[in-house]
């Protein structure tokens, strides 16, 4: 620890021999996956849009989109991922750890070229948002936090709200969270939250669809589905092909003489949900709802077979591929597979619906799966909490559920008589296409472009 300090202190000493300030540039950081952070990857890129040079921060477990990738005006900064410390008591065990993730990031901000600005995802804030305000403070910088939700409500769930970490990580994201200069938040809720009880003012800065989230056409359906076939059995057909130069998915066929591309009438219905696999969303309701649907067509109703996908990378995710495996169902396959950053709008743009569990630990942030869904068209059901309204309009743009039940009875009216362009699928996809959504970088130049150029 000792010798941490001191390696960190020479480097302070010598960046203040030596800063430079480059006019413009930002530090975007999160103390997390920067793969899976994508309106971290949306802010760095609208900053290298507008000619900014960009460091973006966080750890490098998955890539992140290819856009980021090939900009020659973000540079990617890694921050190592600290494994758990196994040594001691708990408690102990977690402090040790914030204090050196304190030590190594501040470390490397102050080896990164002198930002104008440094914008923080929260959470995870600590110590990510202490540690960037003494970077702020040594660079002459202005800091931005970027509010997704409250680090101590997440918290909450595992070890309720009443454990003594839990009231420190909230005292500390109060306190600090009022050293900033500037706010973003990610739902109106939220901003107001922010203002009574942290006594901070933000901007709201609503989760938008980047412009690769849209329908896909046909073709680049059939190739995506061809292409997850060799990796995913529910892809494959389930009968061998008629004719001789068909090329078949489970979902599509394409004549190979002139490459046209139809979806067969009795083809299987494609629904989709994306997860970090965490407390805060019980797949449990998805799946005992999938078991009602497969005991409505055991029962004589008539519906559609069923090929469910869940994407994305978490720490309950064996927990949940065991419960899988244990289902044995005949209409209905289920696969959890990791997408390239491509590959996953490609998808949604293919799907017949989308299926939302997150619930809010705090009740005041909006998932981003949703608003990534609804820019691909896709319509969803999702499930009810306190702010969800600010996002998804019941018989509008989807359905909002309760339980495991009221989602069975959503899936088997939505799937009746599929796939007929009629009924409420249709509906809600019509809805979406003609509510010309307001996109990212729009968004982004009206709400936070302005505040980057207030200390040049």
């Amino acid at each position: 620890g000792a010798v941490a300090t001191a390696v960190a202190v020479s480097v302070l000493a010598t960046r203040l021999w030596r800063s430079r300030r480059v006019p413009g540039s930002v530090c975007v950081a999160v103390l997390g996956d920067l793969g899976r952070s994508p309106r971290m990857q949306y802010h760095a890129l609208a900053l290298a849009r507008h000619g900014r040079s960009v460091s973006l921060l966080g750890h490098l477990q998955t890539s992140p989109h290819g856009d980021v990738l090939r900009s020659d005006r973000i540079q990617l900064v890694p921050v190592s991922e600290l494994r758990g410390l196994r040594v001691g008591p708990k408690v102990f065990q977690y402090v040790l750890k914030v204090l050196v993730q304190a030590i190594q990031l501040l470390y490397t901000m102050l080896r990164i070229e002198q930002p104008s600005y440094i914008l923080l995802q929260n959470p995870p804030g600590l110590p990510g948002i202490a540690v960037a305000w003494v970077a702020c403070l040594f660079w002459r910088s202005k800091l931005i936090i970027d509010w997704h939700n409250y680090g101590y409500t997440i918290m909450s769930l595992r070890h309720g709200i009443n454990h003594p970490l839990v009231q420190i990580a909230k005292w500390y994201e109060k306190l600090f969270g009022r050293l900033s200069d500037y706010n973003l938040c990610v739902t109106k809720a939220m901003k107001e939250d922010l203002c009574v009880n942290c006594n901070i003012k933000a901007v709201t800065l609503y989760d938008r669809p980047a412009s690769y989230f849209k329908e896909t056409p046909l073709e680049v359906q059939h190739h995506l589905y061809m292409k997850l076939a060799r990796d995913y059995e529910p892809f494959r057909p389930r009968t061998e092909s008629v004719g001789l130069n068909m090329e078949r998915s489970a979902f599509t066929e394409m004549d190979g003489t002139n490459g046209h591309v139809v979806k067969p009438r009795g083809r299987p219905a494609l629904l989709i949900s994306s997860t970090s696999w965490t407390e805060d969303e019980d797949f449990s309701v998805l799946l005992k709802a999938l078991e009602g649907y497969e005991r409505s067509i055991d029962e004589g109703v008539k519906l559609p077979s069923l090929v469910c996908v869940i994407t994305g990378k978490g720490p309950l995710k064996d927990y949940y591929n065991r419960l899988i495996n244990e289902l044995h169902f005949k209409h209905i396959q289920i696969c959890t597979p990791w997408l390239e950053a491509e590959d996953y709008p490609l998808l949604l743009g293919s799907a017949d619906l989308g299926v939302c569990l997150h619930k809010s630990s705090s009740g005041l942030d909006l998932p981003m799966k949703v608003v990534d869904m609804f820019g691909s068209c896709l319509p969803v059901c999702a499930i009810y909490f306190e702010c969800l309204h600010e996002l998804v309009k019941h018989n509008e743009n989807g359905l909002i559920f309760r339980d495991a039940d009221e989602l069975t009875e959503q899936l088997k009216m939505l799937f009746s008589g599929f796939p007929t362009l009629e009924g409420k699928l249709h509906h809600f996809r019509k809805n979406l296409r003609e509510s010309k959504q307001v996109r990212w970088d729009e968004s982004w130049d009206q709400t936070v472009l302005p505040l980057f150029g207030q200390n040049e």
